[in-house]
């Protein structure tokens, strides 16, 4: 291929995916056409999985290189749409296909803030950084930081926040992975771990960024074609219509008509309701007294007297708590699941200000005072400015890590020149939207289908599908007859917001084929984004530390052994946490945006825009917003035992950036005034990265 002009390289792309692109339809077709000949659902799942890991592993082969540049950033001569494509699967993680409409599920209006700051963080990309870094030429982002401000202390913090957003984002795709293997397959989550970074590895370990991007790019045909097909499918169902991003709104209507349905007692399914919520209230006030009792047994000394008795009357000691603690933190977060489903069916389109409080004291006293009222109307007031400050922290964060996640800005140093890079950006970002404008529509639709045809069913009628996803996970599913009615209320359905996309071709009924198909999406999704994140910290290591900092002299076949070494130990480390469980997927990409856009953000931009900045002020910068970050979240997310006292303003730590990006400004300029100004070479540099239509070499320092 080197052999080829840009422009025949370009068509001959374009064969090639367009050939691919019917295969793959075609293979849907044929699977489709053994589902109804009776071959097993097992069978065609295991064919999914086979069938698109085999490909991606065959691109990976034929992709492998010992080029160094080749390696890291694909020979410089990925073309703007390939290139939109590669980063739209780049970006397109776990949290953005599976998580996006499970987000918008549970949480209707506020769950936008992902949509508008994932995107938007693109036209901060376009107009901050991407091309300015494509004219800059080097391969990582630490390298930028090492260039600019002089020195190995910018390039190795650099490295440690690259590693350690990359690490958080790449654990919830592995995670990812897992669930969706567990489940088509059959196999236990950990096993779905480790059988999903095989197939990470496969795709990133022979040819590094060259072989990433080309995967890449066929995981995104195959993540979009998987998406869309379903919610065009639900869409022509429930309102005749093939194009969900304008139907939905039909289908949203009635939404909120059965949510209002449901918050009024005097119809049948809301006094169903009510008396759920009232059984889930009853086990919340039990499960408080237990642990006041729990309390007061720990403070008289009677801790593990207490701890013994409830183990001898709950008559399963290999499964109960071992110790105290443990029993306390299993029965707080049974209480707060139970206060969580004693409340009122939140509105799908919710908005920030609403007179929640107000009406329920009214409808319960009808003669409140004045002063009552008025209590009731405060609470809402700051109910209201509390989600709206979230949801703008929210979208800052969100905006501002986007600018910042080192594997996304690394795919601009692929382009051929600096018009590519600009190029690419708007390719980015019509990929992208293709999806999130979906996935609105995809959350009504999936709602429509739960209020429709599963709540107020028997639970003698269930559909498989709850058990099958309930063995997976029970935190992702679960229903409980509470009330013991016998019917499935909105209450007792427990759905997690990393299981609506891949279910809902099996909650609206849909061929299994289906299910297969948008498995196999999410499963690019997660690996195309694993590949970027593990290619991003064994490039931080092998390039940044190693040879830039230890073996300057080292040969290019050592570099890249380096690399592929470090890229198996990292990606062994990620699967090993993956399979803890360790949190929710759409939190931990969250905390890699805010940890991101807190490092690298203010060194990054003020690097580019002013020449005054100087190394003192990148060290002061990248450390003082790093630092309050994870401070933040250390103290107020309860993964890591903090409590929601400890916010400042509200905030939740999912947003932590709010704090460490003023902080990371305000220390790239504080140190940079109080120490001398950089010197004339490093200024000149500036000139040269600030002006990148004056094209110059491509690549401008290549080693």
């Amino acid at each position: 291929m080197s052999a080829l002009t840009q422009s025949q390289f370009f068509n001959q792309l374009k064969k090639y995916y367009t050939f691919y692109t019917g295969g793959f339809i075609a293979f849907v077709i044929i699977l489709a056409i053994l589902e109804q000949v009776g071959v097993p659902n097992k069978v065609i799942g295991y064919i999914f999985l086979i069938a698109t890991i085999g490909l991606y592993a065959g691109i990976g082969i034929m992709s492998k290189t010992a080029d160094v540049a080749e390696y890291y950033v694909a020979g410089r001569r990925v073309p703007a749409v390939f290139n939109g494509m590669a980063t739209g699967a780049d970006w397109m993680s776990a949290a953005s296909f599976i998580g996006m409409a499970g987000t918008l599920y549970l949480a209707g209006f506020d769950g936008l803030a992902f949509v508008m700051g994932w995107t938007g963080g693109y036209v901060l990309v376009a107009l901050f950084l991407a091309p300015y870094l494509r004219k800059f030429g080097q391969f990582t982002i630490p390298d930028f930081l090492g260039a600019r401000y002089g020195g190995n202390i910018p390039r190795l913090i650099g490295v440690v926040a690259a590693i350690l957003a990359s690490f958080v984002y790449v654990v919830a795709q592995i995670y990812g992975v897992g669930i969706i293997t567990s489940r088509f397959v059959g196999i236990d989550v950990t096993v779905g771990v480790w059988l999903g970074l095989a197939g990470i590895l496969v795709c990133s370990f022979l040819g590094g960024m060259r072989a990433v991007t080309w995967t890449q790019v066929a995981q995104y045909i195959i993540l979009i074609v998987a998406y869309m097909i379903p919610v065009v499918w639900l869409s022509v169902i429930h309102t005749g219509n093939p194009i969900p991003q304008i139907a939905y709104g039909q289908a949203l209507e009635k939404v909120s008509a059965t949510e209002q349905e449901l918050n009024d007692p005097t119809t049948v399914r809301g006094a169903a309701e009510v008396s759920a919520r009232a059984a889930f209230k009853a086990r919340q006030t039990e499960l408080e007294g237990k642990i006041k009792t729990l309390d007061d047994a720990v403070a008289a000394g009677q801790g593990e007297a207490f701890l013994t008795a409830e183990r001898t009357a709950a008559g399963n000691p290999e499964d109960f708590p071992a110790d105290v603690d443990a029993l306390k933190e299993k029965w707080k977060k049974a209480a707060d699941a139970a206060k969580k489903s004693s409340g009122p069916v939140a509105p799908h389109a919710s908005a920030f200000s609403g007179k929640g409080a107000e009406k329920k004291l009214l409808k319960d006293n009808p003669n409140a005072t004045e002063a009552e009222i008025a209590a009731a109307q405060a609470e809402d007031e700051k109910a209201s400015d509390i989600k709206r400050r979230n949801f703008l922290a929210l979208v800052l964060c969100l905006m501002v890590g986007t600018a910042s996640l080192p594997h996304i800005l690394m795919r601009y140093y692929t382009t051929p020149s600096v018009r590519e890079a600009r190029k690419s950006v708007f390719w980015s970002l019509f990929f992208i939207f293709l999806l999130y404008f979906t996935a609105p529509a995809l959350a009504v639709l999936a709602k429509y289908e739960v209020y429709h045809n599963l709540v107020g069913i028997s639970f003698a009628s269930l559909p498989a599908w709850v058990s099958n996803w309930a063995a997976v996970d029970p935190t992702l599913m679960k229903i409980a007859d509470v009330n013991g009615d016998g019917l499935v209320q909105l209450a007792e359905i427990t759905i997690g917001g990393d299981l609506i996309v891949l279910a809902t071709p099996e909650i609206a009924g849909l061929p299994y084929v289906i299910s297969g198909l948008v498995a196999a999406g999410g499963l690019a999704a997660a690996l195309s984004t694993a590949d970027g994140l593990l290619l991003t910290i064994a490039n931080a290591l092998s390039h940044d530390v190693y040879y830039k900092m230890l073996d300057p002299h080292a040969s290019t076949v050592r570099r890249l052994t380096v690399a592929k070494v470090l890229l198996l130990v990292v990606a062994a480390i990620a699967a090993y946490t993956a399979s803890l469980k360790p949190g929710n997927i759409l939190f931990l990409v969250g905390a890699a945006f805010s940890l991101a856009a807190s490092a690298f953000f203010p060194a990054l931009v003020l690097g580019v825009f002013w020449k005054r900045a100087n190394k003192l002020g990148a060290i002061l910068g990248m450390l003082a917003g790093l630092g309050l970050c994870i401070y933040y979240m250390v103290i107020t997310y309860d993964f890591f035992g903090g409590v929601d006292a400890n916010q400042w303003w509200d905030i939740k730590p999912i947003a932590a950036g709010l704090f460490g990006i003023p902080a990371g400004f305000l220390g790239v300029i504080i140190g940079s005034l109080i120490s001398p100004a950089p010197a004339q070479e490093v200024q000149e540099l500036v000139d040269h990265v600030r002006y990148p239509n004056l094209e110059g070499s491509v690549g401008t320092q290549t080693a």
